[in-house]
């Protein structure tokens, strides 16, 4: 696990290519953005099942050797699969802990079959404050089985407006702490720091804007540390100078660092002007620049 005597304190860089979601099936294929990940040096690649597989949750055989081609010709690593427990599939009920547990287990399979370790694993929320489902306890621990046996780590997402000390938090790591899991964990997604928001004038009217909420210092992090698997690298704007403009990302890659975590950070463009070709391209890039820099490498 990260954050563990002989871990390197070297994160790893890597792309979400949700941060491509205006190119892909437009200007980009697959293809060219494990090509693009390829010549910036990011190595890991965070997919969204339902949004990248084609014909998930049954790709064919030819689309699954596709695959394997390409991770081998990209020298590609699978660092994270975003998924769901869509708890309100069914209109007027939530999903049972059978069918929750049965949701899980098709994913554990084709996650295993595509080379990831870590899930990035959506549960279905109750408020606006991303309170997890009642039952989250019963059918993950139902499935921590055949998460070991598939060799995956389902990790929830402290997002915003989520807070990284609060109850949801605690009893996601009490859960741990509780079971001795080595299959369940984290993702942090860095949107959580921002600290500053950028104007109006920024977004355009078909933009997904970052809500307005309360953010975390990032000391915070350091105590839950062994039990994030991989982290979302969210950002909202690069300047020409290669600083992101909302998140202390220097004092967060640096405090990673410190504390000998050397997971997965994957990069996570969430900002304006995703209509404009090769808008989202170049903003990942210069957040590359920016990342290299701060770490080294």
């Amino acid at each position: 696990m990260s954050n563990q005597p002989g871990g390197t304190g070297n994160p790893k860089r890597g792309v979400s290519i949700y941060s491509y979601a205006g190119e892909y099936g437009v200007t980009m294929t697959l293809e060219d953005m494990f090509a693009e990940m390829h010549s910036i040096g990011a190595k890991g690649v965070e997919i969204l099942a339902n949004g990248h597989i084609e014909n998930y949750p049954n790709p064919s055989q030819e689309w699954l050797e596709n695959w394997d081609r390409l991770i081998a010709k990209y020298d590609i690593v699978p660092a994270e699969y975003g998924h769901w427990v869509d708890s309100r599939m069914y209109q007027g009920r939530e999903l049972t802990s059978q069918e929750s547990y049965d949701m899980l287990v098709r994913d554990f399979k084709l996650a295993n079959r595509l080379g990831f370790k870590v899930l990035r694993t959506k549960l279905g929320v109750i408020d606006d404050t991303l309170t997890p489902v009642h039952n989250w306890r019963e059918f993950i621990e139902m499935a921590l089985p055949m998460a070991e046996r598939y060799d995956v780590r389902m990790c929830p997402e402290i997002h915003v407006p989520t807070l990284l000390k609060s109850k949801m938090v605690d009893d996601y790591v009490e859960f741990i702490k509780k079971t001795g899991t080595k299959h369940f964990g984290l993702n942090i997604d860095f949107g959580v720091f921002e600290t500053k928001r950028l104007p109006a004038s920024e977004w355009g009217p078909d933009d997904f804007v970052m809500p307005e909420s309360e953010h975390s210092p990032v000391e915070d992090i350091i105590p839950l540390l062994p039990y994030v698997y991989c982290c979302h690298a969210k950002f909202v704007k690069m300047s020409d100078d290669f600083e992101e403009m909302t998140i202390p990302y220097e004092k967060i890659l640096r405090t990673l660092m410190e504390h000998n975590w050397d997971g997965y950070l994957v990069s996570e463009y969430e900002g304006p002007k995703k209509d404009v070709q090769g808008y989202a391209v170049d903003q990942v890039r210069k957040h590359h620049v920016m990342m290299k820099r701060i770490l080294g490498k």
